[in-house]
């Protein structure tokens, strides 16, 4: 009996009594986040089915794999990149007017008791104004060539940057400020090297929101009369009841979305890499 106890008790330990000794739990396998897909195949799979079988018509919305049809034939043509390379340049003329007026706006209404008198009740009543509604006062003022296209898409992204800017100028911690004027910084110097940089991390979140708000308003924009770009092959597509066609056309602008949004993240990254909460 005093053998087989001690037997008992000189066994060797479990591999989960293992794990728990060495304070690491249970561990969760590599490929435990790939069930993840499981349900957005079981999802193509169904529409796939559902399509070919007829119960989702192909006017109502294209199978998966007429989908991919459609992509490759639109990349192998080359009429996807012609098309892409136009929009992208219209989201990008429209966002660096509109980060130009936004960032001028916050720095003047933010930096200023004067400034912000003057500056930030234009820009809330532009703020409350609707995209849409001033689509055809922007005609009339401007045709309907590029000059709308651009000019509506920076209307509607200096909003953000300067909300975003101007809070964050206005919300630097005055003790730092008081540093710096205990330190002998002069007014440019304190603006430069503390009241800046302490707005930076809000820039960056009002530049992640205009860049979609740049995305959505070239979705309306391209629309308006448009002979190039990828809201043009909307309505090409539209017209011949090309479903597959308008799906390539909108994961084509969700995936610039989230190519920018990455973009954006990794100038955060590198710009605010004085912050620990962004290094980790």
């Amino acid at each position: 009996m005093t053998h087989a106890a001690t037997t008992t008790t000189s066994a060797p330990p479990s591999s989960a009594s293992a794990q728990a000794s060495d304070g690491g739990g249970v561990r969760t396998p590599r490929w435990a986040g790939l069930g993840r897909l499981v349900s957005p195949l079981l999802l193509l799979s169904l529409w796939e089915l559902l399509s070919r079988s007829g119960v989702i018509p192909p006017h109502v919305i294209g199978a998966p794999s007429s989908i991919a049809d459609a992509l490759v034939g639109l990349v192998a043509s080359g009429e996807l990149f012609r098309h892409f390379l136009v929009s992208l340049q219209r989201a990008a003329s429209g966002l660096a007017i509109g980060l130009a007026i936004g960032v001028g706006a916050a720095l003047v209404a933010g930096l200023s008791r004067l400034g912000e008198a003057a500056v930030d009740p234009p820009m809330q009543m532009l703020r409350t104004l609707p995209f849409l509604g001033v689509i055809p006062l922007f005609i009339v003022w401007f045709g309907i060539g590029e000059v709308t296209k651009i000019a509506l898409i920076a209307l509607a992204t200096k909003t953000p940057v300067y909300l975003t800017l101007y809070g964050g100028i206005r919300g630097v911690d005055h003790k730092l400020v008081e540093a710096a004027g205990t330190l002998g910084l002069s007014r440019i110097e304190t603006i430069l090297h503390v009241i800046l940089p302490g707005a930076l991390p809000a820039f960056f979140v009002g530049l992640r929101y205009a860049l979609g708000i740049s995305l959505l308003a070239l979705v309306a924009v391209e629309q308006i009369n448009a002979s190039a770009g990828i809201g043009y092959l909307i309505n090409e597509a539209r017209d011949f009841m090309r479903t597959d066609v308008i799906v390539v056309c909108l994961l084509i602008y969700c995936l610039l979305g989230l190519v920018t949004d990455a973009l954006v993240r990794a100038l955060e990254r590198r710009a605010l890499a004085w912050r620990p909460s962004i290094v980790g």
